[in-house]
């Protein structure tokens, strides 16, 4: 017997991933106590799948076989199984071959599991493992009329090497992630996703565990809801004490339910879990939507017990909602889904909404429908045990009801992805998104949160086109304006209105916001007539320098401000460009503004009215950076030429073995170069000759920095002597700047063309992810912070609008009679940063400070790099669901 031990596998091979039909499995790698499922497995086989994984008939497992198939050391052989509760449902295996970085992969699925996308799932899973193992290739042998199993590997997007020989099609492949096989992997994602939300929202019936006849309990409020918005399937009330709840046929346990139930919502005591959950993994119910409390957000204990409740549903094939939730809701005129504790729901439009506090849901979805805005899906995930704001990305990404998402956060669960889905979505479909929790969140959002800094939500909102609002009330005033009128194509903006004070109130807070005035206010007076408030909307419409318009109405005591609105509502029809109002002061979409939508709730072509002209410019302002964003190139992700990662990976591995944690000078010069990266060329040097002979070999003029000033991590100008050009020169500086910083080496380098100085950096994020910081040198701005941030990976597009972010950023092109800088060499350099951060994961921390930029390029003085372990990459390697731990 070998010297392993078979049950000892890394556990972060273990993982629930999201099938192509929206079910789950749990995959892990199988251990000799999988003996007698692997059996049963192989019993339910068909004739014909054995026949095409075994070549031949393969009735039963040899004992010898057996032995050999379960008892592996999760290296050179290495088996996962999908399991679905307590039964293996597919395995995928892969054997090295004779010691080299080639192994024989294969794989075989239940009968009545296949074409639900296992074996693509398998593939990436054993492919990340072989990497881990230093395989380089994987070679597989297929049956040519086993046309599926041909398909897993073609469709993976590898480039796969054919060959048929007596039937038997021979593939082969490298297994290193290509962008075309992550592409692959990130759009079958989307569609597992997207469908396992489909399914939550659309049950074709649902049971409500723990429905109630006591008015003051959730589970009668829940069950209440369901039928007063004529959910369009049956609804099962699950209740062991009465045969009928609110005239519904009761049953005293969810199994008792003749019929399947596809959704079930839980408001029993968390005590009474454990017994619900059996009996829905018995009865395979698709979803549930827990909405009792008592879980993470009470401590350790109720943390365990949420664990356990999320990983017995995804290992049963469910997903779950909550708990501590509020609910699902979907307004879809054929489903008509009110799964949640909310009695007041808006009308039929095309926002989904997606919120974290099921305290705050109520007054959300009560806001909501006062204001008009109409919604097409609704969820509260509580504390997020397994549903997240993700999944509803993924879900509303081709949900073709939905063309506005609104996002209430707290936390994030999984920030890295969360970056990445909204980029995506946010070039077709507005995001806006209240992100609160700044200094502080709740114990049971922090049980399944990671910790996010503050520049790093602001970078990653900003790359991904995201609308950042700081209230629930600027939320909807932004999402009120997209949801009814259309994106602006510039930021000129005219304001017409009856009263000259109201209107330069408007004006004022445009131009605040970065809005351009085609124009002074218009002000057709007090007294101005419905006809001649209409001519002068209609006459700034149709301007060419006019992008938006700003109306501002007082109505006179003489005339109903119903006859303006008509008016002005007619106007506005068809012109193609966004309106807000003060209208009335009526906040949301008054009455008299509103385009009726399909199904009476107001639709495209509403204005939007603002109690203040502050709050309408403000909006207005949001969606126009967001119109600007959108409109936009999107850039190429870009990995500059001349770089070496193997090099890099391999200097830093070594520093890290010496027990470094930052890198010294030497070695920080060469981790950069392999970046193409130059540091000017220096010397470090102990006496006043040594000085001079390293000025003479770097070539006048030099600088000279005492070794002081460096342990500070930043240059002090009283310890720097510049401009040195002759050896004497040089001595006398070495001389100088002993005396005054009192040390014994002096840091001599040649100088670089005269400029602005600036610094780039790397910030390390536990949850995004690496950001690539940049500003501009000095104590002013560090005092203000005047830093601006990127994530990685970037684009070319992002490393340009990084540079000119910084609010001191006109400097570099001259303002004030500064130099000019080539900002094309800023560009390069942080794109060159960047790719290193991505590339070494193990560059835990960098600094290029001063980076001197003038017309001749962009130089760097001096480099800090400290290295570590890499962090956890949370949307890094195969499809998988995220967990608590």
């Amino acid at each position: 017997m070998a010297d392993f031990d078979p049950y000892d596998y890394p556990r972060r091979w273990e993982a629930d991933v999201v099938l192509s039909d929206g079910g789950t499995v749990h995959l892990r790698p199988m251990t000799p106590d999988d003996a007698d499922r692997l059996v049963a497995f192989h019993g339910r086989l068909s004739e014909r799948t054995r026949y095409f994984r075994y070549f031949g008939a393969y009735p039963r497992i040899p004992p010898r076989d057996l032995e050999r198939f379960v008892t592996l050391d999760h290296h050179d052989r290495v088996a996962f199984a999908a399991m679905l509760g307590d039964d293996i449902i597919a395995v995928g295996r892969y054997e090295r071959l004779n010691g080299s970085d080639q192994a024989e992969i294969a794989f075989v699925v239940e009968d009545s599991h296949q074409g639900r996308g296992i074996g693509s799932i398998l593939l990436e899973h054993l492919a990340a493992a072989a990497q881990e193992s230093g395989l380089n290739r994987f070679v597989a042998e297929v049956l040519g009329e086993n046309g599926q199993m041909v398909r897993v590997f073609r469709d993976a997007g590898y480039e796969i090497s054919r060959a048929l020989e007596d039937g038997v099609i021979h593939l082969e492949f490298a297994i290193d992630p290509t962008d075309e096989s992550v592409a692959v992997a990130r759009s079958r994602e989307q569609a597992a996703e997207a469908r396992s939300v489909h399914n939550l929202l659309h049950p074709k019936s649902v049971a409500v565990i723990g429905a109630s006849t006591d008015p003051t309990k959730v589970g009668y409020a829940v069950l209440t809801n369901l039928l007063t918005a004529d959910f369009a399937g049956p609804v099962f009330p699950v209740n062991a004490e009465h045969p009928s709840v609110r005239g519904v046929r009761a049953y005293r346990r969810v199994l008792d339910i003749p019929d399947p139930v596809d959704l079930a919502v839980v408001a029993v005591p968390a005590t009474s879990i454990n017994e619900v959950m059996d009996d829905c993994l018995a009865k395979g119910v698709k979803a549930l939507v827990v909405v009792t409390s008592g879980f993470s957000e009470i401590g350790d204990e109720g943390r365990s017990a949420e664990q356990k409740l999320a990983d017995e549903a995804r290992a049963h094939g469910m997903r779950v909602v909550g708990p501590n939730a509020l609910g699902v809701v979907n307004m879809d005129r054929s489903v008509r889904l009110n799964a949640s504790l909310a009695p007041k729901l808006p009308g039929l439009g095309r926002t989904g909404f997606f919120c974290q506090s099921g305290a705050l849901g109520t007054a959300i979805l009560a806001d909501a429908a006062s204001r008009g805005l109409g919604l097409s899906t609704f969820v509260s995930a509580g504390n997020r045990a397994d549903v997240s704001g993700n999944d509803m990305l993924q879900y509303w990404m081709t949900d073709p009801a939905t063309d506005l998402v609104l996002l209430y956060l707290e936390s994030f669960g999984n920030p890295r992805k969360f970056a990445r889905l909204a980029r995506r979505l946010g070039r077709t479909k507005p995001i806006v998104a209240v992100k609160s929790g700044r200094n502080a969140i709740s114990p049971a959002l922090a049980a399944t949160s990671v910790p996010v800094d503050e520049p790093s939500v602001q970078a990653v909102f900003e790359q991904a086109g995201v609308i950042r609002v700081e209230s629930l009330a600027q939320l909807f005033d932004t999402a009120i304006l997209l949801a009814h009128q259309p994106l602006p194509e510039g930021s000129r903006v005219a304001v017409v209105g009856n009263s000259t004070a109201i209107g330069v109130l408007a004006a004022d807070t445009a131009l605040a916001q970065g809005l351009e005035l085609a124009g002074d206010p218009v002000d057709v007076g007090a007294q101005a007539g419905p006809a001649e408030f209409a001519a002068a909307v209609r006459e700034a419409l149709l301007r060419d320098d006019v992008d938006a318009l700003i109306v501002v109405f007082v109505p006179p005591l003489a005339v109903p401000g119903t006859a303006y609105a008509r008016e002005l509502r007619e106007v506005a029809a068809g012109l193609g460009k966004p309106i807000v109002s003060t209208f009335l002061a009526a906040e949301g979409v008054p009455a008299e503004l509103a385009v009726p939508g399909p199904h009476g709730a107001p639709g495209r072509g509403s204005i939007p009215s603002y109690p203040s002209p502050e709050r309408a410019a403000l909006a207005l302002a949001r969606v126009t950076r967001y119109a600007r964003w959108r409109s936009a190139p999107r850039g190429t992700l870009v990995h500059p030429p001349g770089t070496n990662p193997v090099a890099a990976r391999n200097l830093v591995q070594s520093a890290m073995d010496e027990g470094r944690k930052w890198l010294t000078d030497a070695q920080a010069v060469d981790l950069l170069t392999h970046y193409g990266i130059e540091v000017a060329p220096f010397r470090v040097v102990t006496s006043a000759e040594e000085a001079a002979q390293a000025a003479e070999e770097l070539g006048f003029p030099v600088a000279a920095k005492s070794a002081n000033s460096l342990l500070r991590h930043r240059f002090d100008l009283i310890a720097v002597r510049l401009d040195i050009s002759s050896a004497d020169a040089m001595r006398a500086a070495y001389t100088d700047l002993r005396a005054v910083s009192g040390a014994d080496t002096v840091y001599v380098q040649r100088m670089v063309a005269k400029g602005t100085s600036c610094v780039i950096g790397l910030q390390d994020d536990p949850s995004f992810g690496t950001l690539v910081s940049f500003g501009l040198s000095g104590v002013v701005n560090d005092l203000l912070g005047d830093r601006a941030y990127r994530a990685i990976p970037m684009t070319d597009v992002d490393a340009a609008g990084l540079i000119r972010a910084p609010k001191a950023a006109p400097l570099l092109a001259g303002y004030g009679g500064s130099p000019l800088a080539d900002l094309g060499a800023l560009e390069d350099l942080v794109l060159r940063v960047a790719a290193l951060a991505e590339d070494v994961p193990e560059v835990r921390a960098l600094e290029l400070d001063p980076v001197v930029a003038s017309e001749a390029g962009a130089s760097v003085v001096y480099a800090r790099v400290a290295v570590g372990p890499p962090p956890s990459r949370h949307d890094t390697g195969p499809r998988r669901l995220r967990t608590m731990t």
